[in-house]
């Protein structure tokens, strides 16, 4: 990587963006960036952050980008109608995916750990992460997620890692496709379920990452990723909560309300350790099995990385508590597809209180994709006293079909006999709320891809203790 290059980042405050601006900087790259909720005045501590970083901020219209020597690199949600990309254009600057420069700062790493799957990504990362970074081995590391190990009074958005290592932990995404441009030495796969992509299409793009690999981690309690195994051409090391035919499995879970401690065998040699975790549920066991699994792989011992993982502390927005008023808890989650869903409701379930969900779709295209998958989650997995609450899908802008709202999956919740009820306007769900919570209740503040439900979810702690 050249440190003669600038880069400039369109929709720089992204969660997949930021990390990797913050890659480059920390690299002595110059790096600017502009975000439409920067122009629209949302997320001020974020973009004060990257400022303290370097990082230069402009408005996404396209002023930022002077010279044809820069590289516009852009999100998703940035169109090609964007000021930035029509600049870009006229300039002649060289105009990439966030994909792609992703690609060619992981290829180039000479130990590439990918971590993949429809969920878990951001933290088995971050547990990679912190196993490999009190093991002395300083990775460089790309997360979703903003790594609660690592957030200091100066990186409080510590979603990256610059380090000196051979190795390049990175989750890589299979909702765009993307997930075939990485040439990965371990690949992790946590598990395959619907989610942006028709299973056809995952089936394929989850085969060719761990072909590509030449050790690949996979979990034998998810059907998808088992069959995995069964055509792997490459060494497999596999794990399961409770299976003995993994290689990696668990022996005893005590699970606690905030927390969960299992002892983990290891077929080959009988190795054994303990682990007690500072987060809760089991699919975090499997979370902390596939990386056990990299670790192990990366030439870790699993007494080395078990004692790692006891320090472990999370990523924020999975499974985070806000804080506590009336004896009502409110709790910020990531969940936003069926699968996280499912875990996050499991996991709360295992302890007594009643459910309040607030969950905001995370666009109107997986709605429309998941929505007879949305209602079968919620109706099979809420309790008969729990209520769910929908806004209107996140939207920031762009065309989308939104023939498929949040009031097409409440009236199927509905219909299965369940608690449901949507607002067109996020403000109302909040007053819903609040009239709604009484002592012992747990709020739940679900949704991907947009900052703002974290502060949404503080200003509930803060109106219950009125």
């Amino acid at each position: 990587m050249s440190q003669a290059k600038s880069y400039f980042f369109s929709g720089v405050g992204g969660s997949g963006m930021l990390p990797l601006a913050l890659i480059l900087r920390g690299k002595g790259v110059t790096v600017a960036g502009s975000d439409r909720s920067l122009d629209q005045g949302r997320l001020g501590a974020k973009f004060e952050y990257l400022k303290a970083q370097g990082i230069d901020l402009f408005p996404q219209d396209g002023s930022g980008l002077t010279s044809a020597d820069q590289i516009l690199v852009r999100s998703a949600a940035v169109e090609d109608t964007v000021g930035d990309v029509v600049a870009a254009k006229r300039l002649g600057a060289r105009d990439m995916k966030r994909p792609e420069l992703l690609a060619e700062l992981f290829n180039a790493a000479p130990v590439r750990i990918g971590v993949a799957g429809t969920s878990g990504k951001s933290t088995t990362t971050a547990m990679i992460a912190w196993m490999l970074h009190r093991a002395g081995r300083d990775p460089t590391v790309m997360n979703g997620a903003v790594m609660k190990n690592f957030v200091t009074p100066d990186a409080l958005f510590a979603s990256a890692l610059v380090g000196r290592g051979d190795a390049f932990v990175s989750e890589v995404d299979e909702s765009d496709g993307s997930i075939a441009r990485y040439q990965p030495t371990i690949a992790v796969v946590n598990n395959i379920a619907l989610d942006h992509k028709s299973m056809d299409e995952l089936r394929a793009l989850f085969s060719g990452f761990v072909s590509r690999a030449d050790v690949a981690v996979l979990n034998l309690d998810n059907d998808e990723t088992a069959k995995l195994v069964i055509n792997a051409k490459v060494r497999t090391r596999t794990y399961a909560l409770r299976s003995g035919l993994a290689d990696l499995h668990c022996v005893s879970i005590t699970p606690a309300p905030d927390s969960i401690a299992f002892e983990v065998l290891e077929r080959e040699g009988g190795a054994t350790a303990s682990v007690k975790l500072n987060v809760p549920g089991e699919h975090n066991v499997a979370n902390a099995l596939a990386a056990l699994s990299a670790a192990r792989a990366y030439g870790l011992s699993l007494k080395e990385a078990a004692a790692a993982l006891e320090g472990f502390s999370g990523t924020r927005r999975r499974l985070e508590v806000v804080g506590k008023a009336n004896n009502v808890t409110v709790i910020d989650d990531f969940g936003h597809n069926p699968d996280k869903i499912t875990a996050t409701l499991a996991t709360l379930h295992a302890f007594p209180g009643r459910l309040l969900i607030m969950f905001q779709p995370h666009g109107y295209g997986p709605l429309k994709l998941m929505k007879n998958e949305f209602i079968e989650c919620f109706a099979k997995n809420m309790a008969d006293d729990d209520v769910l609450i929908m806004p209107d899908p996140v939207y920031f802008g762009g065309t989308v079909d939104r023939s498929v709202t949040s009031e097409h999956i409440v009236a199927g919740v509905r219909a299965r006999g369940r608690q449901a009820l949507a607002f067109a306007e996020r403000t109302a769900c909040g007053d819903k709320l609040i009239e709604l919570a009484e002592p012992g209740d747990r709020i739940i503040v679900m949704g991907a891809r947009d900052d703002t439900l974290s502060t949404f979810a503080a200003e509930l702690v803060q109106r219950l203790e009125r």
